[in-house]
């Protein structure tokens, strides 16, 4: 490189030193702008896949198609639901592929916490296991309405939008999607209970 920047002409060196530092700039501008939104990619992501890695790699591949998109100029006005956009949409190949190649998913073992509170953590755990059981007992359409909604904190128009469908048929998918798993949960426990 050395070797190149001593035949290059100066006007062209200070060209390409120009270009890198708008992809510098372009790359914190991404981070920046992103970053905030992984607690939303992941809460999808997790809506997608049942294993913890699976759900991982979801969101890897969620922020390579952004960075993608972003790198060729496509820059979203609103980060969120962009993201949860690609998220959807890298749920979707991802289970197509995996429907495709019958492909067994990962059996990713939990880390269990350096917690004290051990009782705390297993009620806790219980309880998480009986909603995350009842979310997925739900059809496709309504899981991801409610994870776009409740967990996402997406608007009925953004997550609208998101999925392709009507804004009505979004509120109705998520309230009878809650009111569904109200009454799983419900059903869950005194089943479970002496």
């Amino acid at each position: 490189m050395i070797a190149i920047k001593r035949w290059v002409r100066p006007s062209i060196r200070v060209e390409v030193a120009e270009e890198a530092r708008v992809g510098m700039e372009s790359d914190e501008e991404f981070l920046r702008l992103t970053l905030p939104a992984l607690d939303l990619v992941h809460n999808l992501a997790r809506r997608f896949a049942r294993q913890r890695g699976d759900a991982e790699d979801l969101v890897q591949e969620t922020y390579l198609r952004a960075w993608a998109a972003w790198s060729s100029g496509r820059r979203p006005r609103r980060v969120e639901p962009w993201l949860a956009t690609i998220c959807l949409n890298a749920g979707r190949d991802q289970a197509r592929r995996a429907a495709i190649r019958l492909e067994a998913p990962s059996a990713a073992f939990a880390d269990l916490p350096d917690g004290v509170d051990v009782e705390g953590e297993a009620i806790g755990r219980v309880q998480l296991g009986l909603v995350e059981r009842a979310l997925w007992a739900l059809p496709a359409e309504q899981r991801v309405a409610i994870a776009l909604m409740d967990l996402g904190g997406l608007t009925a128009a953004e997550v609208a939008k998101v999925t392709g469908s009507p804004r009505g048929t979004v509120l109705a998918r998520v309230h009878r999607g809650r009111k569904t798993l109200a009454r799983l949960v419900v059903e869950e426990v005194r089943r479970d209970a002496p």
